[in-house]
């Protein structure tokens, strides 16, 4: 049997081990609490709302079609100075401001304004041309349909006794303000339509506002009315004549085709006690909120338009949003980005057109003082050059071009003539 070792004959512990504490304490590093990082400061300043001026006298303006204005960076620059830029800016703002914290069905009970009832039978109106003027058969072409012409054409025709119903006093009036409204639902020679259209349309309330006919009582119903059933004829437009998109970003965008209505809609959901940026992803509040808000309607009709399922796929802006803390920095971005890409691009802006009530400034040059066509008067197919203190404007519908980019099928085309062959489901990406 083994004898008990004697604990008297171990060696002690700090025998076996021989530390000097005081020399391990002094190399321990010293214990510092973290400190919180400072929150990131956006580079670009968030652009203030200017006050919108009062209504002008339709009796001290010269009446005449518009036309587009920048045709260089200089002219540009003398815009970006100019109160014009401001107005635009005011007026965006203030629908924007108008639809804060508010539910489209809650702008049912307003006061009714009559001029909101005739700018709802003019939108009806035009989706009424849509079936007198039916999509060409292109044999499964994705490419924008040439019957969309007639469509616009139909429009031109119409044009003048829908102003007449809307109390525009004088032909020429007419003249001005219906050109906004007829270059509102996309570009008759390359068949394609952006944000640059999305634009006109809002200038098309502006230059009615600036004849009294919109005053600021009317804001909310336009931004949650009027705007959101623009909004959904342009879906049907662009469905039917497979209308391409103007110089899109594909999924580096927002929307192939819209801006506006994320900033609306970002404004709506401000302080709303549930609905948080990330709920986008959550498929029944899409579903049971989408009718409400527009920036939710906008996702749920991008999700349905793709082929591909899953927003960080098609539209991966939308899905990077979707990370913001609160709806107020939705909105806030909204506007930067509405100034610095939509305002701030030249390709965008180059098309802009100037009348009356939406006035040049002093010293921007004129199309017929550079040689220009009228945008409308743009050859099929062909291409168009203007050099003008050193920028060149290019349009051509089979290649790279400096402003319109190139010629692509829209994902609705694509979306629509899978449905025709039967094809009505999504394709996943492998691994998601």
């Amino acid at each position: 049997m083994p004898t008990a070792i004697d604990n008297a004959s171990l060696p002690s512990r700090s025998k076996l081990v021989n530390v000097d504490k005081s020399h391990n304490l002094d190399i321990l590093p010293r214990l510092i609490p973290r400190k919180k990082a400072p929150p990131q400061q956006n580079p670009l300043p968030l652009p203030p709302t200017p006050p919108l001026p009062p209504p002008v006298d339709p009796q001290k303006l010269h009446f005449h079609k518009p036309t587009r204005r920048i045709l260089s960076p200089h002219d540009y620059e003398i815009f970006e100075a100019s109160p014009t830029y401001s107005l635009i800016l005011s007026f965006v703002f203030s629908l924007s401001q108008a639809a804060a914290d508010k539910k489209i069905s809650s702008t049912y009970q307003d006061e009714a304004s009559d001029a909101i009832g005739k700018l709802l039978s003019v939108l009806s109106a035009v989706e009424e041309i849509i079936t007198s003027c039916p999509p060409a058969d292109q044999g499964g072409s994705r490419f924008g349909n040439p019957s969309f012409r007639d469509f616009l054409d139909t429009i031109a025709v119409e044009s003048p006794s829908w102003h007449s119903l809307l109390n525009v006093q004088s032909d020429s009036a007419i003249v001005e303000v219906s050109t906004y409204l007829h270059n509102s639902f996309g570009n008759r020679a390359r068949i394609d339509y952006g944000s640059g259209h999305e634009l006109n349309f809002i200038m098309w309330l502006l230059c009615l506002n600036r004849l009294s006919i919109l005053p600021l009582s009317t804001f909310p119903r336009l931004s949650l009315v009027v705007f959101p059933k623009y909004i959904r004829l342009m879906r049907k437009i662009q469905s039917t004549y497979y209308l391409e998109p103007a110089g899109s970003h594909g999924v580096w965008g927002l929307d192939d085709y819209h801006f506006l209505p994320f900033l609306f809609g970002a404004s709506q959901l401000l302080h709303h006690p549930y609905i948080r940026p990330l709920s986008i992803h959550n498929e029944l509040v899409l579903e049971e909120e989408g009718d409400e808000y527009i920036y939710l309607d906008m996702v749920r009709e991008t999700m349905a338009s793709k082929s591909v399922k899953g927003l960080k796929w098609t539209q991966p802006m939308l899905d990077d949003i979707s990370g913001a803390k609160n709806w107020e920095k939705v909105e806030q971005g909204m506007r930067r980005m509405f100034v610095k890409e939509v305002l701030g691009k030249l390709p965008v802006m180059q098309h802009f057109l100037f009348g009356s009530l939406v006035p040049a400034a002093e010293g921007m040059s004129r199309e017929e003082e550079v040689g220009v066509n009228p945008e409308e008067k743009e050859p099929e197919g062909g291409e168009m050059v203007v050099e003008h203190n050193g920028v060149k404007h290019v349009h051509r519908n089979d290649a790279w071009g400096d402003c319109c980019g190139i010629k692509i099928p829209s994902t609705v085309a694509a979306a629509q003539e899978a449905k025709k062959k039967g094809e009505d489901s999504f394709r996943r990406i492998p691994f998601d």
